[in-house]
């Protein structure tokens, strides 16, 4: 088989690495570098849906050009579309609301070149986990976070830019570390910033700022089709805030998001 991983320069800090330590003894892996193209065909797009399928078809088209240099050799895509992907995507079992298009369900373009393998799709993560488990997978793979597909383009709302994406990036590993250091992945479902297209006065040091907002989403759930928002200790809170607002350029205000799902969803787009 050949895994082929696209870095769409959307993902969290260090992940080709991470992909490079897990598939690396694999011969057949391919590294897709797509930075630039990802960037600019999502140049002036605010809509989340259009985001979600600019992604999606641009992810097929790169898949599918790899698959012609291997003339022929590929037959199938694996997708690990779960069933909260194709439930908030689609209706499924009777009259539903689409609620997001996922760039790996209604994100797709209509017609592949190859034969769609999703044997994960009527599974749950919490599910997905546990399979993980029995398989033998390290903890480090099975107890991750759940992160979108499209990575960091719906964690930062309105336009995508190359800046944003540094900024969004840099904040996500901050809160990562601390919430680690503090003993709180494993409690919670999703820990993550959301980059607002506000920006708001401020003062750093003796000089006003006009800088951006991030807000923090944190949720507990077990399956992630209904979670309730984490009631994150106030020390760890301040930690956040302080270490985003001294660290990241452009950013002088962090807020916490106490929305459960329903109403909102648990990613802002």
């Amino acid at each position: 088989y050949y895994p082929v991983f696209i870095d769409t320069g959307l993902l969290k800090l260090g992940e080709k690495a991470r992909i490079k330590k897990y598939f690396g003894n694999n011969p057949n892996l391919i590294i897709i570098d797509a930075e630039k193209e990802f960037l600019e065909a999502l140049k002036g797009i605010e809509d989340p849906e259009e985001k979600r399928r600019i992604i999606g078809h641009k992810f097929i088209e790169l898949f599918e050009k790899e698959a012609i240099k291997l003339k022929g050799k590929v037959k199938y895509l694996a997708q690990g579309t779960l069933y909260p992907d194709v439930i908030e995507s689609k209706s499924v079992i009777g009259p539903s609301e689409v609620v997001k298009s996922h760039h790996n369900v209604g994100g797709l373009p209509e017609h592949l070149p190859f034969e769609l393998l999703e044997p994960l799709k009527e599974l749950f993560k919490d599910e997905v986990r546990e399979m993980g488990k029995i398989l033998g997978l390290p903890p480090e793979i099975t107890e991750r976070h759940p992160f979108p597909g499209p990575g960091m383009a719906v964690r930062i709302i309105g336009e995508v830019t190359k800046e944003k994406v540094e900024l969004i990036q840099k904040a996500d590993k901050l809160v990562e570390e601390i919430i680690k250091k503090h003993g709180l992945y494993n409690k919670t479902w999703q820990v993550f910033p959301v980059l607002l297209p506000v920006k708001s006065v401020g003062v750093k040091g003796d000089r006003r700022s006009y800088e951006y907002t991030i807000v923090i989403r944190a949720v507990e759930s077990v399956d992630g089709m209904t979670a309730d928002w984490f009631r994150m200790p106030y020390n760890v809170l301040n930690e956040i805030s302080t270490k985003l607002v001294n660290e990241l350029e452009n950013v002088n205000r962090v807020v916490y998001d106490i929305t459960s799902k329903p109403p909102a969803t648990i990613e802002w787009e």
